[in-house]
Formats: C-alpha cells, sequence, structure tokens
C-alpha cells in the first residue's frame, strides 16, 4: 500500500547513505585506523566525522565556489 513516490524516495536515501559511507570510509580515511583502544577509535570516528559534516555544508552552500 505504500506510495510509488514515498518508495522511489526512500531508494534514493539508500543511495545517498552508501555514498556518504563510501566517501567518509575511502575519502576522509574512515578506515585507515589501527589503533587498539576505544577512545583512540571514538577520537578517530569523531574526527572523521566533523569532516565530513563540514565538507557536506560546504557542498550545501551556494556561495561556496567550486574547485578549479
Amino acid at each position: 500500500r505504500t506510495a510509488k513516490r514515498t518508495l522511489i524516495r526512500l531508494a534514493k536515501l539508500r543511495w545517498r547513505v552508501e555514498h556518504d559511507y563510501r566517501e567518509v570510509k575511502t575519502g576522509l580515511g574512515l578506515d585507515h585506523y589501527e589503533g587498539r583502544v576505544w577512545q583512540g577509535w571514538h577520537h578517530h570516528t569523531t574526527l572523521v566525522s566533523a569532516a565530513h559534516a563540514f565538507l557536506t555544508l560546504q557542498r550545501l552552500n551556494p556561495k561556496t565556489r567550486a574547485p578549479e
């Protein structure tokens, strides 16, 4: 009974999540952590998440110039 429009929106959300995860993992270094302690891993993922948030905000800002 789900509307076609809702299914399409949800499918696109899944693609967005997968794309963001790939960007965070390969582009921002989420998979580069080699430590063994929880605190270090938590610190690393926090910094990667902050970098991803910054890049997303820059991408969405209409006043930001595209890289040359």
